[in-house]
């Protein structure tokens, strides 16, 4: 069974920092593309960042110069650094990634649970 565990959300005053994880387990052969997507009230949901099977991130235009996406492969988890927080980007923030499990070869989808992100002052 894998699973995708997301942590680091909370309350932060605008122009704060969060840092967000996402930790994935179980029996996992690979992991390819990696994602963070986030869901405010009464919206869609959308890509703040992402970890493309290629190699290269990208950022959406209301996170550039403020997120930063990284990874540690050893440790199959996910990061979102958050600088100058504003509170627009208050939303429930998910990761997403596409896994091959043991014993498949072709990955599929996995979404964690969320983490709410409150920017407030």
């Amino acid at each position: 069974q894998v699973q995708l565990v997301e942590s680091g959300g909370g309350l932060v005053q605008p122009g704060g920092s969060l840092r967000l994880s996402c930790a994935a387990s179980g029996s996992i052969f690979r992991t390819s593309a990696m994602g963070w997507y986030r869901q405010a009230p009464g919206k869609q949901r959308e890509l703040v960042a992402d970890w493309t099977s290629g190699g290269t991130t990208r950022y959406s235009d209301s996170v550039k110069g403020r997120f930063t996406i990284s990874r540690d492969n050893a440790k199959n988890t996910l990061y979102l650094q958050m600088n100058s927080l504003k509170p627009e980007d208050t939303a429930v923030y998910y990761c997403n990634a596409d896994i091959a499990a043991s014993g498949t070869y072709y990955p599929r989808l996995y979404w964690g649970q969320g983490t709410q992100v409150t920017v407030s002052s």
